[in-house]
């Protein structure tokens, strides 16, 4: 008699527009699928609310409420599960309350964590936040089954926190979606530095803008942005992409650089490095801060360069715009150590198995495998 199915419930903080959830739940689910994992995705905030935040920058009071509404409504439902997967949290700013209440109906849960979300209210700048919530974030996660954790940084806070099994399991790219880039032509100038990311996110271009103007300041090169909004980079030659999920790998093969500026503090210490997984996966050479999982996705001379002063940063551009040949070879290298480390066909299999292993041992078919950090 074959098992039954393994029924799972994903509580994602977004829909599919949301590229934390796209791509640490919504790409997974045919590996899910083809283990026999039965799956139902329940996002907090639809893909209005997140059109609302980048068109406007402000979130609309009934985009918040109807996300409470339907995150409550589907918590009446999770006795018809055999495992709840929680991205992040299941109530923003809010007690670990709905948490708890999964461990007392004895519904085991997994927790997901791609950003240093315990930053949000430990260094919070209300002290009433940090005095209420600073420690939310090790409560959910001692109480899970599980924590997935996209890096060291966060698997630490993790382990700090008392959790009971962690796995790091990056954030990757399908390589169905990104098929091996044809070797570029040599192309007449200007050469293109590229960015991807949110206008969240695009704050980090600043702290390089000067740098960037010396370097497309000779017409030799330019920059282009993807997803960013509109943002001042004063003397940069500057195009501003609209993202697109339908054209993002054709406008990222575009690039002939990718970049990731970042400050070196805690929030930034718990990114995945995911451009530049972006990048490497079209075959780009990649220039990065040494912050965080930056350190291990970057291999200096081989990939990419790790800049940190503006000398580092205006000296590594001027090699790779420079020199085709080397641009071509590291470009080569770090497709490669997607292929092998950051692929979805790599952590697919992988994840499917842990999932399926919480409900084997809620189940009690078989011992539980034993913490691995790798």
């Amino acid at each position: 008699m074959s098992p039954s199915p393994r029924r799972v419930l994903f509580l994602t903080k977004y829909a599919h527009n949301g590229a934390s959830s796209r791509y640490r739940v919504f790409q997974y689910l045919p590996w899910f699928e083809q283990a026999g994992i039965v799956c139902r995705v329940e996002p907090l905030f639809d893909e209005i609310y997140l059109t609302h935040r980048y068109q406007t920058g402000r979130w609309w009071l009934r985009d918040i409420l109807g996300a409470l509404f339907r995150r409550l409504f589907i918590l009446l439902t999770v006795r018809r599960f055999d495992l709840v997967v929680v991205e992040y949290e299941v109530l923003p700013y809010f007690f670990a309350l709905p948490e708890r209440l999964l461990s007392w109906m004895g519904v085991p849960y997994v927790v997901d964590y791609d950003d240093a979300i315990f930053h949000q209210y430990d260094q919070h700048r209300s002290g009433l936040i940090r005095r209420l919530l600073g420690n939310k974030i090790a409560h959910v996660m001692r109480g899970a089954h599980l924590v997935t954790a996209g890096n060291a940084y966060l698997a630490d806070y993790a382990r700090r926190a008392g959790a009971p099994r962690i796995e790091i399991i990056p954030t990757v790219i399908d390589l169905a979606r990104y098929p091996a880039p044809p070797a570029k032509p040599a192309c007449a100038e200007p050469l293109t530095i590229g960015w991807i990311g949110s206008p969240s996110t695009a704050k980090y271009l600043q702290a390089i803008a000067p740098v960037l103007a010396l370097a497309c300041a000779d017409g030799k090169a330019r920059v282009r942005l993807i997803g960013s909004g509109q943002v001042d980079l004063p003397g940069v030659p500057l195009e501003v992409l609209p993202w697109d999920e339908a054209t993002e790998v054709d406008e990222l093969r575009r690039f002939d650089v990718g970049i990731m500026p970042l400050p070196d503090e805690p929030w930034e210490r718990g990114k995945c490095g995911f451009k530049l997984i972006q990048y490497m996966a079209c075959g780009l050479p990649v220039i990065a801060s040494p912050v965080g999982v930056n350190r291990e996705i970057v291999e200096p001379g081989v990939n990419g360069y790790l800049t940190e002063t503006t000398e580092e940063w205006a000296q590594a551009l001027r090699t790779l715009l420079d020199n085709a040949s080397l641009r071509q070879r590291m470009g080569e290298a770090g497709r490669l150590k997607v292929e092998t480390h950051y692929s979805l066909q790599v952590t697919g299999p992988r994840l499917a198995e842990l999932i399926k292993s919480v409900v084997t041992r809620k189940s009690g078919r078989g011992a539980p495998p034993t913490d691995s950090l790798p």
